[in-house]
């Protein structure tokens, strides 16, 4: 067999897999972001449970941005999900305000408290969420709640990693297969100070500006006045070029920011999580 064969073949038994751990449930209800991992979890539960059995569902909140939103009902349409929004309320937590490590817990939980009560209106036993196996060894609390919510992770039962989850939904014709990773905007935030709608939308504006100039797979990093433009490398001698630096400088400072930055490290997913590393490491003092 062609190594070409062999990959077909493993993604397909890959996709049965999938599709057996979602089948076995009967009706699922998706916990779906317009991710490429929720995105297959629903796509997969669609075309197995059928439309009625496998709604998506959204949350709505400050953390998510507009273009998001928008992108995850587009998605929808395009794959015949039947789409429900609902608003979770995680701003009205003292505990997610805060933002200590744990934030991602207290915005989980609400939402699969959402989804909940969703499942028990609808009659429904199962949620699903999209988390895969690399998922597994990052820093992620929100885990921790979807233990506690008793959801299932089809991706996992069915030993997908991030690779083999685009594999798939590539195999599958998914247009997002490719879509890279996306956070929401309150992982801008370091930790330990408060997240609030109107921190979260100033941090909304300023990444508006830098993807309406055609930059792709970015954070901007609040850091009081200063904003920290984290961009792939790739990107960055783009941003050097003198005119489009300065639309960048100009359209952060009017989002709300007195300095821009940029870091020369580049774009790194979950660089946030770093703080924790740093606090938890031990001290060195010299004598």
């Amino acid at each position: 067999m062609m190594p070409q064969d062999e990959s077909r073949a493993g993604t397909s038994t890959l996709l049965g897999r999938l599709k057996e751990a979602v089948r076995q449930r009967g009706r699922v209800v998706t916990a779906y972001s317009g991710g490429v991992d929720s995105t297959l979890v629903a796509a997969v539960a669609r075309e197995v449970l059928g439309k009625e059995n496998a709604p998506a569902v959204i949350g709505d909140s400050p953390s998510l941005p507009r273009f998001e939103l928008e992108h995850a009902r587009q998605l929808a349409q395009e794959l015949d999900l039947e789409l429900i929004e609902v608003r979770p309320g995680e701003q009205d937590d003292e505990g997610y305000r805060a933002n200590a490590g744990d934030r991602c817990y207290f915005c989980k939980t609400h939402l699969y408290d959402s989804l909940k009560r969703l499942t028990k209106e609808l009659g429904f036993r199962y949620i699903a969420n999209g988390t895969n196996t690399d998922d597994l060894g990052d820093h992620r609390p929100g885990l921790v709640a979807a233990d506690e919510a008793e959801v299932i992770s089809p991706l996992i039962e069915a030993g997908l990693d991030k690779q083999r989850v685009r594999e798939v939904a590539k195999h599958l014709g998914l247009s997002n297969w490719d879509k890279p990773a996306a956070a929401c905007l309150a992982s801008r935030v370091p930790y330990g100070e408060e997240v609030t709608p109107e921190l979260l939308r100033q941090i909304e504006v300023a990444e508006d500006v830098l993807r309406g100039l055609g930059f792709k797979g970015f954070r901007v990093r609040h850091h009081g006045q200063v904003a920290r433009i984290e961009l792939p490398m790739d990107q960055v001698t783009r941003l050097m070029e003198d005119e489009l630096r300065q639309a960048v400088t100009r359209g952060v400072r009017d989002a709300g920011y007195l300095y821009v930055s940029l870091d020369l490290e580049g774009f790194r997913s979950g660089s946030g999580n770093l703080a924790l590393t740093v606090s938890a490491a031990p001290r060195v003092t010299g004598k």
